[in-house]
């Protein structure tokens, strides 16, 4: 069965903000202000596929109990709902996944839930493309980013994600997960880009604060990632320019109200202009690579991860991308009439990060003391220096370079 057009759907009355977004390279369609469960039925028909393996976080369980259950009246499902991968992808749950979908030969994916959720659906595919190959072999990390190196790569089954946050993962073909020895690790190809997303404000309804916020704050985290990335071009940083504009305006109608339609979806068209900036040849920005690390080590959710150190990287570098963080500062003054002084981006950001309930605004908020941060200090220069350097607009000399970031007061910024 041939595979319809590229497509794009986004509620009429959104759609001016949605006409210039292409749909991701090897995507089939990007649904933005639908009703989930109408919607991927109608995508698995496309598919041709009936042996559909679900996952979904915790959270999202109550609201996909119905539509798991159709599911399985109309013979499309392949195994219980799967609810067992956790924050970051951590190494065990999404081994039981892989198991499982290989075990019952699933010929699609479907992923309802953040960010952990879709890069485990990714995961889960690149094993179930590697699995008929290895005749009952149970999955392991190392063999799943085995399989990531297949030349040529075979077809992995399609994946359709139903975002619950604005984490973004499920806009891109790389995946992360955390190993038993709290490493960030994880695995990219283009073949792991999903076949369809599928974006429904119902599935964040009841979502904890930190998860709806600090998601949306990834969006701005993506956005000035790429503006000041060393190898960003004019059009990349446009893009994310625009990008910042609608999440910070998403963010702050979802401050007033959090369950507001409109503000939910500027925050998922925002976002979703920066994370394809950011991809166009800027993944990872310095603060992915760092905050990745302080997540996977200190177990915090990468959205209070940039709550902690978004304004503070940026304050780093200042004084060598000024130009750029200039233009961030524009996108996010709101209410400057022009006669004052222009704040600095860095002030900006951690002056809407203040706003933003569940999001952690230092490291003590996240238990995460002086000693702590020294250790990781020198982790981050003696292990990751020489990319740091690279990525970063002003080099880091010593881990103490690194530690006096990490530990700059905000109220100084």
């Amino acid at each position: 069965m041939s595979r319809p057009p590229r497509r794009l759907t986004i509620d009429k009355r959104l759609a001016a903000e949605g006409e210039a977004l292409p749909v991701p390279p090897g995507m089939d369609g990007v649904h933005v202000g639908v009703p989930f469960d109408s919607t991927a039925l109608y995508e698995m028909e496309q598919l041709n596929v009936s042996n559909v393996y679900v996952m979904a976080n915790k959270s999202s369980k109550p609201m996909v109990e119905h539509f798991v259950k159709t599911l399985k009246e109309m013979g499309f499902l392949a195994a219980p709902l799967n609810c067992d991968v956790s924050m970051g992808g951590a190494e065990d749950g999404l081994l039981k996944a892989c198991n499982e979908a290989a075990e019952v030969k699933a010929d699609c994916v479907l992923t309802i839930g953040g960010g952990a959720v879709q890069d485990a659906g990714k995961l889960v595919r690149l094993w179930l493309s590697a699995a008929a190959q290895v005749d009952g072999e149970k999955a392991t990390v190392k063999g799943i980013q085995a399989a990531q190196n297949r030349d040529p790569m075979p077809p992995l089954p399609p994946q359709i994600c139903c975002p619950n946050s604005f984490a973004m993962a499920e806009l891109t073909h790389v995946a992360g997960l955390v190993t038993k020895d709290n490493v960030k690790s994880g695995a990219a190809h283009p073949s792991m880009m999903p076949t369809v997303v599928i974006f429904d404000t119902d599935l964040s309804r009841g979502l904890p604060d930190w998860v709806k916020f600090g998601t949306a704050l990834r969006g701005v985290e993506h956005a000035i990632g790429a503006i000041c990335h060393p190898k960003a071009t004019s059009d990349i940083r446009t893009r994310a320019l625009q990008g910042l504009v609608l999440v910070n305006k998403g963010l702050k109608g979802m401050v007033e109200n959090q369950d507001a339609e409109a503000a939910q979806v500027n925050c998922y068209l925002g976002g979703w202009m920066a994370i394809r900036a950011l991809n166009t040849g800027c993944y990872p920005s310095i603060a992915h690579l760092i905050q990745n690390h302080y997540s996977a080590r200190f177990n915090v959710h990468q959205g209070s991860c940039s709550g902690i150190l978004s304004a503070r990287i940026l304050e780093y570098h200042r004084q060598k991308s000024l130009l750029y963080q200039i233009t961030i500062a524009r996108a996010l003054d709101t209410g400057n009439d022009g006669d004052q002084p222009l704040p600095h981006a860095a002030t900006f950001v951690s002056d809407l990060v203040a706003t933003l309930p569940g999001v952690a605004k230092d490291h003590a908020d996240a238990n995460v003391d002086e000693e702590m941060l020294r250790e990781f200090a020198e982790f981050m220069y003696n292990q990751h220096g020489e990319k740091l350097n690279r990525l970063s607009p002003k080099p880091f000399c010593s881990a103490e370079d690194f530690l006096e970031m990490l530990t700059r007061p905000i109220a100084t910024l």
